[in-house]
């Protein structure tokens, strides 16, 4: 190689050296830019989950005692109504209806356990309600309750019907006939899967 070509060679090599490193400067800067930048712009990720498990541990599987029964009640857990297992001491297939709607009402305003609260369970029911039979006039399978189902908490009657309802003896998931003391006729009220997420109010036959 002559002098001259040496000496131009040189200024090549140190331009293609110079342009490999801005060729690295470039794909840095890029590769920072891959990452999440911040943003002054609020973003909506929904609700936090709830950290309620709303189950508690599985049902002793021995049958219940003689003259009791297995049954699920509606109690509040994570801002829904979610069903318990508990054992009355009432045979509900062969208790009369009154018999059997007094006894899931008691269990309703019972506190729940500790395993229960553990899962986060709670129940709105007033422990002064009371539930009785029908009046005369009222429509088969009508309940009459101390207080007029309509001024009760959205989520006590809510429990109270959805319970009743899933009952064999009171509702088998149809409306559930319910008044209060007065002369007012009782209303249907229904038991649906929005009355379960705990709406302002439950919904009645015809509405």
């Amino acid at each position: 190689m002559t002098r001259s070509e040496q000496a131009h060679g040189a200024p090549r090599r140190g331009r293609r050296a110079a342009a490999a490193l801005a060729a690295v400067a470039a794909c840095a800067a890029l590769a920072a830019g891959c990452g999440i930048r911040s943003t002054s712009v609020p973003v909506d990720a929904g609700a936090a989950p709830s950290r309620m498990p709303c189950r508690t541990a599985p049902a002793d599987t021995t049958a219940p005692p003689q003259g009791s029964v297995s049954v699920r009640v509606y109690l509040v857990c994570a801002s829904q109504l979610v069903t318990v297992e508990r054992t009355v001491e009432v045979d509900e297939s062969r208790s009369g209806a009154l018999l059997v709607a007094q006894a899931l009402l008691s269990e309703l305003q019972r506190d729940p356990d500790a395993d229960e609260r553990r899962a986060g369970f709670s129940t709105g029911v007033p422990a002064d309600l009371r539930v009785t039979e029908a009046h005369k006039g009222d429509p088969k399978g009508t309940l009459r309750l101390s207080e007029q189902p309509d001024d009760l908490p959205a989520e006590a009657l809510a429990q109270l019907v959805c319970t009743y309802a899933e009952s064999e003896s009171l509702g088998s998931g149809g409306p559930v006939p319910l008044g209060g003391p007065g002369n007012y006729p009782p209303r249907k009220y229904l038991c649906t899967s929005e009355t379960k997420t705990l709406p302002p109010e439950v919904p009645t036959a015809g509405t």
